[in-house]
């Protein structure tokens, strides 16, 4: 799409999420201002579900660049909305090695981008183990780290599932209520030097500071 039907395209899919999220699963966000509305940005979250992408680009001020495995380009109508809402196709997961160089690229451009450091989905709602890879991508990034973290999602479609069980805003509280925490912005050169072990536990800690903050917010 031109930049301006692409940008306007991108609105309307953000309102509508908003206005469906929020109703239909009484979604809390919290943080916003944390994310800088320009220049590079790296935003790592924990990953519970397939709506994971679609919350942290409502809890963001700007247009977010996601990672998208090639297999979901398959369906062409599929393929033709994510890439519409800045979907890049890669063969792996976002921190094995297709996935840093395209996060990189991005981040070179300016980008807002997101990456899910655990690499895949959680099977037990809790936070996993973070990947090596990274810890490559956290060296190399010349850009502010924001850390995000996202508590419902796994109550209200967790992995295997195909549909989101719904916590309408206007009934009791549910289990399937949603909520994202967005964090203060970090200066990712603090990690250059720092040993892997290290970065990782201190990314995973941010991470479980947010996801802690998230499980309060939500609407119980």
């Amino acid at each position: 799409m031109p930049g301006w039907l692409g940008s306007l395209w991108y609105e309307a899919c953000f309102w509508s999420s908003f206005t469906a999220l929020t109703l239909g699963w009484s979604l809390r966000i919290r943080g916003r201002q944390n994310i800088p509305r320009t220049g590079p940005v790296l935003l790592i979250a924990n990953h519970q579900s397939t709506l994971d992408p679609v919350l942290i680009g409502l809890a963001a001020p700007r247009h977010l660049s996601y990672l998208a495995r090639k297999t979901l380009f398959r369906n062409r109508a599929f393929a033709w909305l994510i890439r519409s809402l800045n979907a890049v196709p890669i063969d792996q997961d976002g921190v094995g090695k297709e996935g840093l160089q395209t996060v990189l690229k991005l981040l070179q451009q300016g980008r807002a981008v997101l990456v899910f450091p655990e690499g895949s989905r959680t099977e037990t709602g809790k936070i996993d183990a973070l990947k090596p890879g990274i810890h490559l991508l956290i060296k190399r990034v010349q850009a502010p780290i924001v850390p995000i973290g996202i508590a419902g999602a796994f109550e209200a479609m967790p992995r295997g599932q195909h549909y989101a069980v719904p916590a309408p805003l206007f009934l009791p509280a549910g289990r399937s209520a949603l909520a994202v925490s967005v964090g203060r912005a970090i200066d990712g050169r603090r990690y250059a030097d720092m040993p892997r072990p290290q970065v990782l536990a201190e990314l995973f800690a941010l991470l479980q500071c947010e996801y802690d903050k998230a499980e309060r917010l939500r609407r119980k």
